[in-house]
């Protein structure tokens, strides 16, 4: 990988960081309790019930890939940045910029 790439790749994980940390205080405050007071009936409570827990699920999913990217961030300027680290094998740079966060190849990630 070049010094070009590398730096994009940089510039890729900073937004992807500020992104992921918007999207957490959205989940954030999507998760928090359903008040019994707040519902107009059994069915309404029961949405709510459940946007909250798929809103904790993707607040959980969120966290995950925030301390992938803080590590990625960390770990970029390493010569074996960009390395699969199964097989050794160069992870393509388009796959960097999707995911910056992978730490394998597509075929160690299978």
């Amino acid at each position: 990988m070049d010094k070009k790439q590398r730096e994009e790749i940089k510039g890729i994980i900073k937004e992807q960081i500020a992104k992921t940390e918007e999207s957490i205080i959205q989940y954030e405050e999507m998760s928090k309790p359903v008040a019994p007071e707040n519902s107009i009936g059994r069915i309404s409570r029961m949405d709510a019930i459940n946007n909250k827990s798929v809103a904790e699920a993707a607040l959980r999913q969120a966290r995950r890939k925030l301390k992938k990217l803080q590590l990625a961030q960390s770990k970029i300027d390493e010569p074996n940045f960009g390395v699969c680290i199964r097989c050794k094998k160069d992870i393509p740079t388009k796959r960097l910029i999707l995911m910056p966060q992978s730490q394998h190849c597509v075929n160690c990630a299978r």
